[in-house]
């Protein structure tokens, strides 16, 4: 994608979509903390169909440490690799309740450090909770910035980076939104839906298809 493309790319996706949100359900920056941590290797319904009787009953680090690890993997048995993801948010409550006074911390390096919680899962808290301008890159986005020469790369930190470089100011805040969504449901991994994409224009396979 040339330099010239990006700004009337993500013009296009701001227009249809001015205020673009996660898909999953969160009333608190802890609730979207856990939320996030369940969601690796999941899909948001299935995270959200869990966490909507799981933070009624548990909604805080205290009240979730209290529930324990078998009860809480018992909540979430549904959520795949169920068993290791209870392990390590029982051990991120723990951290958030004695190292940083039961809150989520607003810092990369902390993120970080809780388990279960990697450079995806913290660039999300820190977007979506923080207002931060990161880039969360999942297989959407990693397939979307490939396919469409916005950002190509090999690896998510590749991609990541060049997303960093590429995507205009005004527009850093909501970008992985707009390329999650764009990915889940327009750019699939499977049959892409081309005829109908609203970007097509900018996109680099795009636009070797026939009109």
């Amino acid at each position: 994608m040339k330099s010239a493309d990006i700004t009337p790319f993500f013009a296009t996706l701001a227009a249809a979509n001015p205020q673009p949100a996660s898909e999953l359900e969160y009333t608190s920056v802890f609730e979207l903390l856990a939320a996030v941590l369940l969601s690796a290797q999941a899909t948001d319904v299935s995270v959200n169909k869990a966490t909507r009787r799981l933070f009624p009953m548990a909604s805080t680090p205290q009240a979730l440490l209290a529930l324990g690890e078998e009860r809480l993997a018992d909540h979430i048995k549904t959520i795949g690799l169920y068993r290791s993801k209870a392990r390590h948010l029982i051990q991120t409550c723990r951290i958030l309740i004695e190292q940083h006074g039961g809150q989520v911390p607003r810092s990369r390096v902390a993120l970080e450090a809780l388990p279960g919680v990697g450079r995806k899962t913290a660039n999300v808290v820190l977007n979506v909770a923080f207002g931060e301008p990161t880039m969360a890159v999942d297989t959407h986005i990693f397939r979307v910035g490939n396919r469409t020469g916005l950002a190509p790369g090999k690896t998510p930190l590749a991609v990541e980076l060049q997303l960093d470089k590429r995507v205009p100011a005004p527009y850093r805040r909501d970008a992985h939104h707009w390329l999650i969504l764009h990915g889940r449901y327009v750019c699939t991994a499977r049959s892409p839906k081309c005829g109908v994409c609203q970007v097509r224009a900018w996109c680099d396979m795009g636009r070797k298809l026939p009109a």
